[in-house]
């Protein structure tokens, strides 16, 4: 259990200065993404400010990926928003709780690991899409209260505060990195409107965040098996989604900060916390890509960053919602923008022309999937389905026969390639049984039977050599293919007629 639980790697040497200006740059960026996260969902505003606090205070403390923030989602909006539209947020609070326990059964269990099967033009498209995402929602800033596009001076200045923020953010790194220029741009937009009285966007505008601590509060619910039938569909996919995109997410750090996080940790912390956020009127949430690549570019790599942006949200929402609230929405839209533009992959598109067309369709189905549909793991599930399938394919021709014949008039196939269900077919016309001398030898040195489709493709080949009255002789058969055709046993009759001694190198992982 120790393993899951250190909260801080005394290892790591910790910059507290940028620690913190970076927690309190994810703080003022988490509230208005979790005020309309939860509008989204049909949901109050406060209920997705305490998602954000304590899934963002509990896996900066438990998670797997120091500098990685959580906190409420659009990916976890969207899936409960028909939920809470029919059943209320009493339900969503329910659902929340049993997803946390799947999420952390999953990282006890080590199914963390699973997130190596995501190939790579998946998480580019996954990126790509997120990207998109993020600068689509900053779209509806420029919008009026009711609905309408902004025309005029109110257009002119918001965009030209926008800009402002983005012109910081770009050009402060190159003069200086002591301070994060996010923050430098949310500070210097917010004293510009302030002393020149403009009149622009506020975070007020999108609804009041004044609250007090997070109330513990146990799901008024039946607990019955028609409620389990409502909320266990829901909730398996909340846990799934909230894996996916925190893991994902994990990866990117990974690779930003080239250092490696521990995902069957992060798992099983992302389950605790939903689970918390489920019993403190929380909507539940999963790792946040924007917010963490504001805290990772704004210098952060421990965990103090996240958890002093948790617990400075958790302050303006009881003391300074005043304050707050009057935050221009057009800094934290340049934010959010300068985010979406820094997470777009944009090397994938100058490697387009590299790439095998099989990869390209893959990246570019992922990024259509998530950008349109708003619909992360579906996206990434779509990606390592048909990448699969492309390998199967790709492997399905692979398998060939060397055919020969020996001084004692016996005849040698060697396989060499996986013999799995797609190359069942190409594999049995390799064979001339009629044609083939008395003594046949299949030799299996350089090939490996993979599955129960495999194992039917010997057991019926040597039945054809049998019912024409020739031997045939299966050799070099590794010994995890021994234990297949053992466990096959009981289901089709294989005939192995001599195996001589052969040991196959088998990665450990």
């Amino acid at each position: 259990m120790r393993k899951y639980f250190n909260l801080f790697d005394l290892s790591q040497k910790v910059d507290y200065k940028n620690e913190i200006l970076s927690g309190l740059t994810v703080a003022l960026a988490l509230i208005p993404e979790a005020v309309a996260f939860a509008l989204m969902a049909n949901l109050s505003p406060l209920t997705g400010l305490y998602a954000a606090f304590m899934v963002g205070l509990v896996t900066s403390i438990f998670g797997g990926r120091p500098g990685m923030i959580s906190g409420a989602t659009g990916a976890i909006a969207a899936v409960i928003v028909t939920l809470a539209k029919s059943h209320g947020e009493e339900y969503i609070f329910a659902t929340v709780i049993l997803a946390g326990i799947i999420q952390a059964s999953a990282g006890f269990l080590r199914l963390g690991k699973l997130v190596r099967l995501i190939p790579q033009p998946a998480i580019l498209g996954f990126v790509n899409g997120l990207a998109i995402i993020i600068f689509m929602a900053q779209l509806g800033e420029f919008k009026t209260s009711d609905g309408n596009w902004m025309t005029g001076n109110s257009l002119m200045i918001f965009m030209g505060l926008v800009l402002l923020s983005m012109l910081i953010i770009w050009g402060l790194p190159k003069l200086t990195k002591a301070v994060p220029s996010s923050l430098v741009a949310i500070l210097t937009i917010f004293g510009i409107v302030l002393l020149a009285g403009i009149d622009t966007a506020t975070v007020g505008d999108k609804a009041s965040i004044q609250g007090g601590f997070p109330p513990f509060h146990i799901p008024g619910i039946q607990l019955n098996f028609e409620t389990l039938q409502i909320i266990l569909p829901y909730a398996f996919i909340v846990a799934g989604v909230g894996l996916i995109e925190s893991l994902l997410t994990l990866n990117i750090i990974d690779e930003i900060t080239e250092t490696r996080g521990r995902g069957n940790k992060e798992a099983v912390a992302q389950g605790m916390a939903n689970i918390f956020s489920g019993f403190f009127s929380g909507m539940g949430g999963c790792a946040m890509i924007g917010q963490s690549l504001i805290n990772i570019s704004s210098g952060a790599r421990a965990r103090l960053s996240g958890i002093v942006a948790a617990v400075l949200l958790l302050t303006f929402i009881m003391f300074g919602a005043d304050i707050i609230e009057k935050l221009p929405m057009a800094a934290l839209t340049g934010v959010m923008i300068m985010v979406s533009i820094g997470t777009f992959e944009w090397a994938s598109l100058r490697t387009l022309n590299k790439m095998p067309k099989s990869d390209i369709f893959i990246m570019v189905l992922v990024t259509l999937v998530t950008a349109v549909l708003h619909n992360l793991a579906l996206a990434v599930i779509i990606g390592v389905i048909i990448a699969a399938l492309v390998f199967a394919w790709d492997n399905a021709k692979r398998i060939r026969a060397r055919k020969h014949v020996d001084e004692n008039g016996t005849k040698h196939y060697e396989i060499y390639g996986p013999l799995f269900f797609g190359s069942v077919s190409t594999f049995n016309d390799k064979f001339d049984v009629l044609g083939d001398p008395e003594d046949v030898i299949i030799d299996f040195a350089e090939s490996r039977v993979v599955d129960m489709s495999a194992i039917e493709a010997l057991n019926k080949i040597t039945e054809r050599y049998e019912k024409v009255g020739k031997t045939i002789h299966l050799k070099h058969l590794s010994p995890d293919c021994h234990k297949l055709l053992k466990n096959a046993e009981r289901i089709i009759d294989v005939n192995i007629l001599e195996d001589p001694t052969y040991k196959l190198v088998v990665d450990k992982v």
